[in-house]
């Protein structure tokens, strides 16, 4: 939980009061994954109110900032999933990715990895000046599924840096009641 508090100290002209945020843990025995979660979330609201800011100033145009770089602050990709009658639909946009650079894999019933290593290189010639740009580096994603599925069946299409992964749900069986003698 973050608490505004307003400091006062001496200075050459007299006394200065400054406002100085702190995290002060909620519950004294509560999980700290809780409050770490609370914690991350404020951080990215106050990151999110900066680039708003930003948006204001013709140098950065915030909110195509954002969208471009919260994700890869956070070590993720966009990931749509859809559920339907009988399958779980998983799209995930990996602009620049060879298909042979991803994986995918079924974790659990209802979790889904998918991972890939990108590696780009860009090179730039003008009058004047030379510009060469490397980037390189893998991320992974663990994405939980709205029904439990299973591998058999599961089909995967990478096209256009959209990976599609198409995963058949499992039959849920039917309560059966069992008779009391």
């Amino acid at each position: 939980m973050n608490t505004n508090l307003w400091k006062t100290h001496a200075s050459g002209q007299g006394y200065v009061e400054e406002q100085v945020m702190a995290w002060r843990r909620r519950y004294a025995f509560g999980p700290l994954w809780e409050e770490f979660d609370d914690f991350m979330a404020e951080m990215e609201t106050q990151f999110n109110d900066m680039l708003e800011e930003l948006a204001t100033t013709k140098a950065l145009p915030g909110k195509e900032m954002r969208a471009r770089v919260l994700p890869a602050l956070r070590g993720e990709f966009r990931v749509d999933v859809k559920e339907h009658d009988d399958e779980v639909i998983v799209a995930a946009d990996l602009p620049g990715v060879e298909r042979d650079d991803v994986s995918i894999e079924l974790l659990d019933p209802r979790t889904l990895r998918i991972a890939f290593f990108r590696q780009a290189e860009t090179k730039e010639e003008a009058e004047g000046y030379y510009v060469r740009e490397r980037t390189y580096g893998s991320m992974d994603r663990v994405v939980k599924l709205p029904s439990e599925v299973t591998e058999e069946g599961a089909t995967a299409t990478f096209k256009n840096g959209v990976l599609e992964a198409r995963l058949k749900k499992t039959a849920i069986e039917m309560k059966k009641k069992i008779p009391i003698e």
